[in-house]
């Protein structure tokens, strides 16, 4: 015999009086009367899970996929309602089909991984943009505005800001506004620096230098930055090209071992 839902209806939206059959259903052991009976409290509550999921719309995700997961979440929510708690259904199924939609959103359609306090600041700068449309009519409401109607600090609000304008990922192959022949964001990225490790190297061994004896500085000086040959060098300092030569590979020797014992 199959098992009817009643048709009366509480003064909320969308809300079909199923008390009695939640009563039932909890009563009811594993099987297809049960089975039949949830599925019939599904499809009386189905009409609100959609009017919730409504309320997403135009935030890129499609009108389907969104009754979809409102769906699932209202399928949660039969399964978990107690009715011996004494609270309406409607109480526990509109914040859990909320939550299952906002978790739709946080988990899949950022294309990077977003912190969840920049996720909750990008929702208090968005509705309260939306609140105050209305009174800044013809411009955006200021930083300042957004901070004192959602009661947020300006740099807050900045934050949310950003990631109200980063939801997805811009593919780097993606031809730029107002480009010619093609030019992509990738075309724009600069590249790593090979002098920074000369930056680093240079600074590591600088004090090592300022400390070897005035001669021997002056021939590494000599050397390596006014690009003199050992012969050049050794005519200036009147020694011998050997001597010059030596002192270089000791010198070098030497800072080679004490920036390195000073790295470890």
């Amino acid at each position: 015999m199959r098992t009817q839902v009643s048709a009366k209806r509480h003064p909320h939206d969308d809300a079909p009086d199923t008390a009695e059959s939640f009563r039932r259903l909890a009563a009811l052991p594993a099987g297809q009367q049960r089975d039949a009976l949830r599925e019939e409290i599904v499809e009386a509550w189905l009409p609100m899970a959609e009017r919730l999921a409504g309320r997403f719309r135009n935030r890129g995700e499609s009108p389907d996929d969104l009754r979809q997961v409102a769906a699932l979440g209202l399928v949660k929510a039969v399964d978990r309602y107690d009715p011996e708690l004494g609270n309406a259904f409607e109480s526990y199924a509109v914040p859990t089909i909320t939550g299952e939609i906002k978790r739709h959103f946080r988990d899949h359609m950022w294309t990077l991984h977003v912190p969840r306090r920049v996720q909750d600041l990008r929702n208090r700068v968005r509705f309260a943009s939306q609140d105050l449309s209305g009174t800044t009519t013809g411009r955006r409401p200021t930083v300042a505005e957004i901070a004192e109607h959602a009661q947020m600090s300006e740099e807050d609000v900045r934050t949310g800001l950003e990631a109200l304008e980063s939801f997805t990922a811009l593919s780097l192959d993606a031809e730029l506004p107002g480009s010619e022949n093609g030019y992509s964001l990738s075309d724009a990225l600069g590249s790593a620096d090979p002098a920074l490790d000369t930056v680093i190297d240079r600074e590591a061994v600088k004090p090592r230098l300022q400390a070897l004896p005035e001669r021997e500085r002056a021939i590494l000086y000599m050397r390596f930055f006014s690009d003199m040959t050992q012969s050049s060098i050794a005519e200036e300092l009147g020694i011998s090209q050997m001597h010059v030569s030596r002192l270089i590979s000791r010198c070098c020797d030497r800072l080679r071992e004490q920036v390195m014992r000073d790295a470890v």
